[in-house]
């Protein structure tokens, strides 16, 4: 899986442009369904990542891209989820998390917010 281009809005993965957020689970990549945190919006002032959507946890290592500007709020809970899986959480803006997803680590899945 190459990650080709990013920008506001858009990402492009072996030449398919997704504009919508990605989860990227053991190389297949789907939709993130989002509806489950957004009871959360508006104590975050954004629809954050809860551990009550589809997290993709059977990895090693996951990768949280938070959007062109870094906005995409994580939750403690996630960062505790994670902790209690011993799966390494990487939390950055997502135009630095494909420059990390693009080493092509077989244990490592992601979530990936296109916008903001």
């Amino acid at each position: 899986m190459h990650f080709e281009k990013f920008s506001f809005g858009s990402m492009q993965i072996d030449g398919r442009v997704y504009d919508f957020d990605l989860v990227i689970d053991r190389g297949e990549i789907r939709n993130r369904k989002k509806k489950a945190s957004k009871r959360y919006r508006d104590a975050y002032g954004h629809t954050p990542l809860s551990v009550e959507e589809d997290i993709p946890w059977r990895c090693r290592r996951l990768v949280v891209g938070t959007g062109a500007k870094g906005r995409l709020p994580v939750m403690p809970e996630v960062e505790k989820d994670a902790q209690r899986r011993e799966v390494e959480l990487v939390v950055l803006p997502t135009k630095d998390a494909i420059v990390i997803l693009n080493r092509g680590d077989l244990h490592t899945n992601a979530v990936l917010h296109v916008t903001c």
